[in-house]
């Protein structure tokens, strides 16, 4: 079949210059890809023209709700994708993990994006700053979309969860993209692709898809756009150097592969369940989607008193692993990708030989179920050992991105640390260890060159995701080698593609802009209680000034006897006047909130379901018996919640005392119905 790129709305068939596609199991043509004839600036313009605003039109809870129903209907196609995935090499479980991991990865980003995001255009980052006397001159950091496109660079080792990743943060954010599927898998890519456009979910021009070369495109970025790559660190190098990306300053974001490593802690010999976690893992990474992975333990670091006995457990298992076409039962490792991938590992293999001894594997014969060797990218796991007294430049330098690790002896934690080091950044990497005071040691001397470290022992070990899964929530890249991007990491990959602008101005303007009322902004008052307001009626600085009520001993003593916090300062005169901070008893600070809480809830039935929540909250002066308390109550923020019928509102809380001084202040959280 030949593969279409989907550009400016349609389908379309390249004009020649065809390159043919192999099943990485048999050898024979899956498909036929091009990209000759596109026009890429056109494509680009596409993007910011007609996909741009499209995206933008919706608020982050709808961008969010769109991505939810591209999972949901993905998911009707599982079967066919797994069925696709085959051909790449890929076992089962193999597929599981870059199908199934799409499909998470996008309704991750569809919760986040409704649940810590607004609805609405932009994102309000942290509270005001007070730059002036007065107040009457404030900062207000925001992000917005920028109006360009994210041309999404993938690899050829995870086609389906690497292009929904990428598309799952720039679509949230409100960024149109287009997707470059790397050329040896843009088959599985392109039916995923397909699939989604059928689905008629996502706005016109939010998406493209060039199967292929990407040509001149990258003579035509401007400061607006992102280059988002993961691939191999020269690629990468290459890329971030392009004349138009440095002389536009067009934000690059890469995750590169990398040199990671594990470490087996000394604490935990043979016999101990982390030895045994330890073996178990470098044999998965080894061997999960042939060792293909850009998280991949490469550099196995060990104490020199157990490295016999690792060499010989990894032997064992490695020995049971069935090798073949991964449409056999019971085959648990396919091949590579291709042959060309065969042949480069194998030419780093012989590479790393020169300074590493080969202990297990690296032969070119081995047994195969259902399938020809000389037809399919087969390589068997190979692992090497330093020897020792030489040199170790090259297993810190070279990598076979396949299935390949080298064992590296150690003598002290501090020997460990500069080994893991040497990598020079990498997206993880992994500890086994019981011992925390090692954990620590560790944590702090590799931090700062890794993107994500795996703490694994017997008390997580049956919940651990393991070393090499990236997750949604956390970070995933890393500095140096590996790239200095960060693909992953909830939000904050989705701030990859904003714009963070300090705005400086009156609070009330501000306040105006970004739909967050701040003190010294216009207050909007009247008769009728804020919380009798339905939450569509309910307007930003709606606010209530309350009577006064005054706190007494009484209230005092009998909030102690209802609660039990007897603490002395409230109880005893003498010792709380011994306290540097109080000029004898004060009233509880939660007596404050209840009492403040009598004084602005309006009791009866109406709009306000519940109370869900308080958040910074700061009590800032004490209040002694006999002082009386105030409320200002204000509508800060409002969020909807698409059809749920109400909606979040977030209202702004000061407490002050009879000189009109805050004692306290807080943000309170209620859901109010809708009318209707």
């Amino acid at each position: 079949m030949k593969l279409q790129n989907y550009v400016n709305g349609e389908w379309v068939t390249a004009s020649g210059g065809f390159v043919d596609l192999h099943d990485a199991s048999t050898g024979d043509v899956v498909a036929t890809c091009s990209s000759h004839g596109l026009d890429m600036r056109r494509i680009l313009d596409h993007s910011r023209g007609v996909g741009g605003p499209n995206l933008r039109n919706l608020t982050f809870h709808e961008r969010g709700l769109m991505l939810k129903a591209i999972a949901q209907h993905l998911g009707q196609f599982k079967d066919e994708f797994y069925e696709l995935s085959l051909a790449t090499g890929a076992t089962k479980s193999d597929t599981w993990i870059d199908v199934d991991g799409g499909f998470a990865t996008l309704f991750v980003y569809a919760s986040k994006g409704r649940r810590e995001l607004p609805d609405a255009h932009h994102i309000v980052d942290g509270p005001p700053e007070i730059v002036s006397r007065n107040g009457t001159f404030v900062g207000q950091h925001i992000f917005v979309p920028r109006e360009g496109v994210a041309v999404q660079i993938n690899a050829f080792n995870f086609p389906c969860w690497g292009m929904l990743e990428k598309l799952a943060t720039s679509l949230l954010a409100g960024v149109p993209a287009v997707v470059k599927p790397a050329t040896a898998s843009a088959y599985l890519s392109e039916r995923v692709f397909r699939r989604i456009i059928e689905s008629g979910i996502v706005p016109e021009g939010a998406v493209q898809l060039v199967c292929g070369s990407l040509g001149d495109m990258l003579d035509h970025v401007s400061c607006q756009d992102a280059v988002v790559f993961t691939g191999s660190a020269s690629t990468g190098h290459k890329l971030a150097t392009h004349p138009e990306i440095v002389a536009n300053a067009t934000r690059f974001v890469a995750e590169t592969d990398s040199l990671n490593c594990s470490i087996l802690g000394k604490d935990a010999a043979p016999g101990s369940p982390e030895f045994d976690l330890f073996v178990k893992e470098i044999a998965a990474e080894m061997t999960v989607k042939t060792g293909q992975k850009c998280t991949a333990i490469r550099r196995a670091i060990v104490p020199s008193n157990y490295i016999e006995e690792v060499e010989g457990a990894l032997a064992e298992r490695l020995e049971k692993v069935v090798i073949g076409n991964p449409r056999s039962d019971g085959v648990a490792m396919g091949p590579l990708v291709g042959l060309a991938q065969r042949d480069d590992v194998n030419a780093r293999v012989r590479e790393l030989g020169q300074e590493a001894e080969i202990v297990y594997g690296g032969g070119q014969e081995f047994p195969l179920v259902d399938a020809d060797m000389g037809k399919g990218a087969f390589v068997a796991p190979t692992l090497l050992r330093m020897r020792e007294g030489g040199s170790d430049e090259a297993v810190h330098r070279v990598e076979a991105f396949g299935p390949v690790t080298t064992l590296i002896p150690y003598s002290s934690t501090n020997d460990a640390i500069d080994l893991a080091r040497k990598g020079e950044g990498s997206l993880v990497g992994s500890l086994f260890t019981h011992d925390a005071k090692i954990a620590r040691e560790m944590v702090y001397g590799t931090a700062c060159y890794h993107g994500r470290l795996a703490l694994i022992n017997r008390d997580c070990a049956k919940e651990s995701t393991g070393h090499g899964s990236p997750l949604p929530h956390l970070v995933h890249g890393g500095p140096g080698r590996a790239g200095g991007g960060e693909e992953l990491g909830g939000i904050r990959s989705v701030m990859h593609y904003m714009q963070r602008t300090a705005l400086q101005g009156s609070p009330a303007m501000l306040a105006e802009i970004t739909d967050v009322w701040q003190k010294g902004a216009h207050e909007i008052t009247g008769a009728e209680h804020p919380f009798r307001k339905h939450f569509e009626d309910l307007a930003i600085g709606t606010t209530l000034h309350t009577e006064s009520r005054e706190i007494n001993l009484k209230d005092v003593e009998a909030f102690a006897a209802l609660t039990g916090d007897t603490f002395y300062a409230h109880m005893d005169e003498e010792a709380a006047k011994a306290n540097p901070f109080f000029e004898g008893r004060v009233a509880h600070g939660y007596l404050i909130l209840s009492a403040a809480a009598g004084l602005f809830v309006d009791p009866a039935p109406g709009p306000v379901l519940a109370n869900y929540g308080l958040e910074n909250l700061n009590f800032s002066k004490p209040v002694y018996p006999g002082d009386r308390i105030q409320v200002r109550l204000t509508c800060k923020q409002k969020t909807e919640r698409i059809g749920a019928g109400y909606g979040e509102v977030r209202w702004d809380v000061e407490v002050t005392n009879q000189e009109g001084e805050p004692v306290a202040t807080y943000d309170l959280l209620t859901m109010n119905a809708m009318r209707g």
